[in-house]
């Protein structure tokens, strides 16, 4: 069954998420990095261009055999897919058209949406901004696992089913970590998704929706490009809770690699993010990844690493014991 995991609870803290002190620390270092926040227009035809790539394909896709179909799968759709929900992740930052436009902003990425044929765009920002806002926090970061998958992954086995579950539990876990009641324009993104997937379904049939819907659960899980989700903020080093990572797969991804400085800017597009380490650059000298296939082959084998190597907070304790501090200081 492979090795057992060591670890049996999260790595706890009581300080703040990290990003927001570095964030102040750099901009008062490097003040021209503000420069850097803008929109790069460039991004909004990337996007076109992949949405067209993975559409081109679908009426092809009723004629070919199963064993094509699951190659075109795994090394064509996988990757498309997960760019274009890299994509999705770039819009809920207000990336394709800034952010005085967001309106413009969420019905683009129902539009980037289209193509993995589940309604995630909306939905995504809004849980999205609550990872940005409480890294960490356990009442209200949806990214954290959750205590059963703790208990339940614990060792090389089941951690390498974990790999390809990881975005089943991603999309679920927010429903019962912090449920949100829908908005008008969630219920848009389902009506224009679901409609588009109807038409698919029409005009080609079943095949078409089974290739872009595994397209999006591969790409995100039993592929290479899968380990960014373990790659971003699993404790590979003790008290490190973001890793960035500097590898090639960046360039398919929009640099979303480049997590530290994502998340110490999430204003500044993904494609100007290597500069926020080349103009502040003592700021990043940090452990970070180079491969992700051995951000996996570690997750798996590392009886150090599981779903509990994450750095978790209780911000509500943390108020706590402030308030317990100050009324020591008045006796």
């Amino acid at each position: 069954m492979g090795a057992s995991v060591s670890r049996t609870d999260f790595e706890w803290s009581y300080t703040d998420e990290p990003h927001a002190t570095r964030r102040k620390q750099i901009l008062k270092a490097h003040p021209e990095i503000k420069k850097l926040m803008v929109v790069d227009h460039r991004f909004k035809y990337h996007v076109i261009l992949l949405v067209i790539l993975q559409l081109l394909v679908v009426p092809l896709i009723p004629h070919l055999s199963w064993t094509k179909f699951f190659l075109l799968l795994y090394f064509y759709g996988a990757v498309i897919n997960h760019a274009v929900l890299d994509a999705i992740h770039e819009i809920s930052h207000n990336m394709a058209y800034g952010n005085a436009k967001p309106f413009h902003n969420r019905l683009f990425g129902m539009f980037a949406n289209l193509p993995t044929a589940i309604p995630v765009s909306v939905t995504f920002k809004r849980y999205h901004q609550d990872h940005h806002r409480f890294q960490g926090d356990k009442d209200w970061d949806p990214d954290l696992p959750t205590e059963w998958e703790g208990q339940f992954f614990t060792n090389s086995f089941t951690k390498a089913i974990y790999v390809g579950l990881i975005p089943v539990f991603y999309s679920l876990r927010p429903l019962f970590v912090n449920p949100k009641s829908p908005t008008i324009l969630e219920f848009l993104n389902y009506v224009t998704q679901l409609s588009f997937d109807a038409v698919v379904y029409y005009f080609f049939g079943i095949k078409p929706l089974v290739y872009m819907v595994l397209s999006s659960l591969i790409g995100t899980g039993w592929h290479p490009l899968g380990a960014q989700f373990i790659a971003e903020h699993y404790m590979f080093r003790k008290g490190q809770e973001t890793f960035s990572y500097y590898g090639p797969f960046n360039y398919i991804t929009f640099n979303v690699g480049y997590h530290n400085e994502h998340h110490d800017f999430p204003n500044i597009p993904g494609s100007l993010l290597p500069k926020v380490r080349e103009i502040a650059p003592e700021f990043y000298d940090m452990p970070h990844h180079l491969s992700w296939l051995k951000v996996i082959y570690d997750f798996v084998f590392d009886p150090e690493i599981n779903p509990y190597a994450r750095v978790k907070r209780s911000m509500k304790q943390r108020a706590n014991n402030n308030a317990d501090t100050d009324n020591t200081h008045a006796d």
